[in-house]
């Protein structure tokens, strides 16, 4: 692992190569895949940010690596926010923004960026978001 020089960079560093890493694992990806997975969590992160309410958001982000939490942030207008998504539209969001061919599909994609985003936020905030989500996307979600 490169060094910064400060333990709070290379902590988020850290941790975001993780969960990186636990995305490429999940979904059969060797390392050399890393901006798919980068692309892949942006794009479901973006989803699922745009979708809760404003004050859901920031919990969430909360709990999110450093680094993660700047990528979840990014290109945000919160007086758009929550943007109505049902599961297909959700999922179509998720397509437009993930640059690359998903193998697989972008269902089984997503799903495993939700695992593996899962891993890293309590089971509190957790439940929190998936109970503002509409009934077809939070089965998606749990």
């Amino acid at each position: 692992m490169a060094q910064t020089g400060l333990a709070t960079f290379d902590t988020t560093l850290e941790r975001t190569n993780h969960v990186l890493k636990e995305i490429e694992r999940a979904y059969g990806w060797p390392k050399e895949r890393r901006n798919q997975a980068y692309a892949a969590l942006r794009a479901v992160l973006h989803a699922v940010r745009d979708r809760l309410p404003v004050e859901e958001t920031a919990q969430l982000a909360a709990q999110l690596p450093m680094l993660v939490r700047g990528m979840y942030y990014e290109g945000w207008d919160p007086s758009k926010a929550p943007v109505k998504m049902d599961r297909e539209a959700f999922l179509d969001r998720v397509r437009r923004e993930f640059p690359f061919e998903a193998d697989d599909g972008i269902e089984p994609l997503v799903q495993t960026v939700l695992h593996g985003l899962r891993r890293h936020v309590t089971d509190g905030e957790w439940k929190n978001v998936v109970s503002t989500m509409p009934k077809d996307l939070a089965g998606f979600l749990a």
